[in-house]
């Protein structure tokens, strides 16, 4: 092995003296002669922009290698992904139900469930020494819940990994909830529930989307002290019975032999009853009324801005050139919003945004600028003229071809890896998407044109229907937020309701 702290072919030191005033001279002499040589050989365009001279390889195309999809014969799907690249083998199990399908009564079941469903343990073994043994093999097992699903994860070495999935699917199978476990979830929650409010970015988050879906709506549910009182061993236990009827989606990644594997999947899962179809939802979704609406927070110095509408889900025959539109917008560096608001006129330190594009219903079209109190009017103001501008001031061909090539490169990191696109099988399954919508959507991005652009921005966006909500400091911000010229700003209320008697979990009021 060569050794790095021995230099070969050394040259030897060389004494440096100052140079004389007449040296000094000759030097600047020959730099000035130097430039005059390299500007007549170069051109403008090859002293300023070398950059590109640099040539640019065409990227591959784009086949993603797909993950062995197996139906068993009552409904639970099942994927396999191969890769023995090291020798550890990762697994999940995806169930269909998560927080809008909780009653409002016992909104934060979910955040409990996540946590008591791992901590409680099974019958054979409890949660703490379920994490002695995983924290000696250096393996995991995790449980988790989102707005519309619950998960159990595990990974470990190859070695382990029999045991590793026995003890997950005895934690699928049979959890058993302890109370402890569940008291010490319900106090944490307390706590997070009582600081809720102390960071402005997260009060913006969660109030733009009450804005844009509404307060009671199943996607803004967000627990209380009250609710979380309410919930018991039963609730936990009946929601973990509920979710492991339904479709259950396994997914599988690593160095494992397929025959193997599949026969191992099938001995855990065929011989569950047939699984229960989740019922359509009917969910409303009128989006917010226009206006500007206020959140005083007196111990910041900035402003937190939020330009809000409601947006579109996946299945939009034109989401390809909606994804475009957004990155011209709101997509980084090189976006509309970040030039001018930002690059420009210097009104805010952070800006971007678009359409989020849920898979199963409409999401919200949602600007953000982070700004000084005192250019709190103008930055928003700034940022509406930004996105009013995407109808009056046309599309380019530069700007064209940067989105797309933005959002086609960001597939190599996307979707680079072979766990990576076993995610978004799971995914594209879990929302009934077909198998090929990757590709599809790839070679639908390369087709959208200027024409589909100005197509979409006309039927899309409607400033008229915005709501900006702005969370900051009101003495601080001046002139006052009625200079936006959408009517007088209306206050949010973002006091914490308090259960009659102790707060729950011990949480100070």
């Amino acid at each position: 092995m060569k050794n790095f702290n021995q230099t070969q072919n050394r040259v030897p030191p060389v004494s440096i003296l100052r140079p004389g005033k007449a040296q000094m001279i000759a030097l600047r002499i020959s730099a000035v002669a130097l430039l005059f040589v390299i500007s007549g050989v170069l051109s403008p365009s090859q002293q300023t922009k070398p950059w590109e001279q640099i040539p640019v390889p065409s990227l591959h195309a784009f086949h993603p290698q797909q993950p062995k999809r197996i139906q068993l014969k009552n409904g639970i799907v099942v994927f396999l992904q191969e890769d023995h690249e090291l020798p550890f083998i990762y697994g999940s199990v995806l169930l269909h139900g998560g927080a809008r399908d909780v009653d409002p009564s016992k909104a934060g079941l979910i955040g409990l469930y996540r946590q008591a469903w791992r901590t409680s343990g099974t019958a054979t073994m409890d949660g703490d020494a379920m994490d002695d043994l995983l924290e000696a093999k250096a393996a995991h097992i995790e449980t988790d819940g989102d707005e519309d699903s619950t998960a159990l994860s595990w990974d470990s070495l190859k070695g382990d990994s029999d045991q590793v999935f026995s003890l997950a699917m005895d934690l699928l199978f049979h959890p058993k909830f302890n109370a402890e476990k569940l008291q010490l979830a319900q106090q944490q929650e307390a706590t997070a529930i009582v600081r809720r409010n102390d960071d402005e970015d997260a009060i913006a988050a969660r109030e733009s989307a009450k804005l844009v879906y509404g307060v009671n709506s199943p996607y803004t549910h967000q627990p209380e002290l009250a609710t979380i009182a309410t919930i018991t061993l039963a609730d936990l236990q009946a929601w973990h019975d509920r979710t492991l009827k339904g479709q259950l989606i396994v997914g599988i990644y690593g160095d494992f032999d397929p025959a193997a594997m599949e026969s191992k999947v099938r001995a855990a899962f065929e011989s569950l009853p047939p699984v229960t179809p989740e019922p359509p939802r009917h969910d409303e979704f009128v989006g917010p009324k226009p206006g500007v609406y206020f959140i005083d927070k007196e111990d910041v110095n900035q402003s937190n801005v939020q330009i809000v509408a409601l947006g579109l889900d996946r299945h939009n025959p034109d989401v390809p050139a909606i994804d475009v539109m957004d990155e011209i917008l709101g997509g980084g560096f090189g976006s509309r919003l970040f030039l001018k608001v930002r690059t420009q006129l210097g009104l805010a330190y952070e800006v971007g945004g678009g359409f989020s594009l849920p898979y199963d219903h409409p999401g919200s079209f949602h600007v953000e600028a982070l700004t000084k109190s005192a250019s709190t009017v103008d930055a928003t103001k700034a940022a509406l003229a930004e996105i009013a501008g995407l109808n009056t001031t046309p599309f380019t061909a530069d700007e064209l071809k940067r989105a797309k090539d933005n959002i086609v490169n960001s597939f190599l990191f996307d979707y680079d890896t072979k766990d990576k696109i076993l995610d978004e099988s799971e995914k594209l399954e879990f929302y009934g998407y077909p198998p090929d919508y990757l590709e599809t959507y790839h070679a639908a991005l390369e087709k959208v044109t200027l024409a589909d652009l100005t197509a979409a921005a006309k039927k899309y966006i409607q400033p008229e229907k915005l709501a900006v909500l702005v969370v900051g400091n009101g003495p601080e911000i001046k002139p006052a937020l009625d200079a936006l010229g959408m009517g007088a700003p209306q206050p949010i209320d973002i006091t914490i309701p308090q259960p009659p008697g102790p707060p729950a979990g011990g949480a100070e009021k």
